[in-house]
């Protein structure tokens, strides 16, 4: 075999396209690797409000909250289903969701905020949520409270300012909570029959939270399905949020992929340039091995390695600039709410292997035709070149 450090000599040598071939590797590993700590931020931004100990109960038929109406007869009746009395506490509350058109800050247009109306019961029902700035708003007064994540990214929304919920009414942020860095901090809280009044809905809600064990919840999912006067439908938190991550995850994949795919052609074609340089550049040093012994395929193989090694440093830059952006947080609309949550960018193991493979691909993909070249090349002409 020929000795690894003649490789990596010959990488040496070339900066100027060495450098040209691995930045834009690089370059496309991070997007690859952006978008899916993006997708992987979506789902854990929405997971992370899921309690193993709630359930969320909606009209039949609705995916989300938006899309749910649940009259208040209903809700008596779920609330004092027997399952719910297993646990001490706030056996659950109605909340209410609307989202509301709002100026964005730093930048033109608008977007959707989600407006939550809630009970006294609802807050308990998140045990990591907690007001960190201001207080909670009074019952049934024009106030709200403000989640973390998007305080401030709208006209309005900080500790003292107003915005309008509906026209001619005005709502007060009067505190800021937070809640793990979950969904619910892209959201404004205030008294259900405020949301009521303000959108003309009285009478109904848009969900039902419930706190249940799971070992309970089979039991109390069946009791409230089975009654069709109710029509009502029941999903552990865990696997409603899931659903409601999946639509703007894969989008967000299919288009990073797709971006990524086409970023990478071009990287392929740097990394093949390069190689093919190299083989014109040193066909005398080929004959040379030929020469000394060195069979076809023992040059492929060092051809190709010299591509895979120059994929790997680029993808080792590139996935290292990526995990730079956890720091970063992104705002967009969920497919499944139409209001905007903001994310940040998770980077895993498992998403930094899968760049690092993908990076070794395309060195493997660009360097084979210029390694094929390489090994075809015939020891007499290439003394003679």
């Amino acid at each position: 075999m020929i000795p690894v450090s003649y490789n990596f000599r010959n990488l040496a040598v070339r900066k100027t396209t060495t450098a040209a071939a691995v930045l834009g590797l690089a370059l496309v590993v991070f997007i690859f690797a952006s978008v899916q700590m993006l997708a992987n931020g979506v789902v854990k931004t929405l997971g992370r409000a899921a309690d193993a100990d709630v359930a969320v109960v909606l009209r039949k038929g609705a995916t989300s909250e938006m899309e749910s109406s649940i009259e208040d007869p209903s809700v008596n009746l779920v609330l004092a289903d027997q399952a719910l009395g297993q646990i001490a506490g706030p056996r659950g509350a109605a909340e209410l969701v609307m989202v509301v058109l709002l100026e964005k800050v730093g930048t033109t247009g608008v977007s959707n905020a989600m407006i939550r109306g809630v009970k006294s019961e609802s807050m308990p029902l998140r045990k990591s949520m907690k007001i960190v700035e201001g207080r909670a708003p009074n019952p049934g007064a024009d106030e709200g409270i403000v989640g973390k994540a998007i305080r401030g990214r709208f006209k309005g929304l900080d500790v003292d300012q107003s915005f309008e919920i509906k026209k001619n009414r005005m709502l007060k942020v009067v505190g800021v909570f937070e809640d793990q860095g979950s969904s619910n901090e892209s959201e404004v809280w205030t008294d259900i029959d405020v949301v009521r009044t303000a959108f003309r809905r009285e009478g109904f809600v848009s969900s039902i939270r419930a706190r249940v064990t799971p070992a309970a919840f089979d039991g109390f999912r069946a009791s409230i399905e089975s009654n069709r006067a109710l029509n009502l439908q029941v999903l552990k938190e865990s696997q409603y949020y899931e659903k409601q991550s999946e639509n703007t995850s894969i989008f967000i994949r299919a288009m990073g992929t797709v971006i990524a795919v086409f970023f990478s052609f071009g990287a392929m074609l740097g990394a093949m340039i390069t190689m093919h340089a190299a083989v014109a550049n040193r066909q005398r040093e080929i004959g040379t091995l030929r020469a000394l012994g060195f069979g076809r395929f023992t040059i492929l193989l060092s051809f190709l390695f010299e591509s895979i090694v120059l994929a790997l440093i680029g993808g080792v830059i590139g996935a290292a600039a990526s995990i730079a952006m956890g720091l970063v947080r992104f705002s967009m609309v969920n497919f499944a709410s139409w209001s905007e949550i903001v994310f940040k960018f998770e980077p895993t193991g498992g998403i930094i292997v899968g760049a690092l493979i993908f990076a070794t691909v395309m060195g493997l993909v660009g360097g084979l035709l210029p390694a094929i070249r390489a090994a075809r090349i015939s020891p007499v002409d290439a003394m003679r070149a």
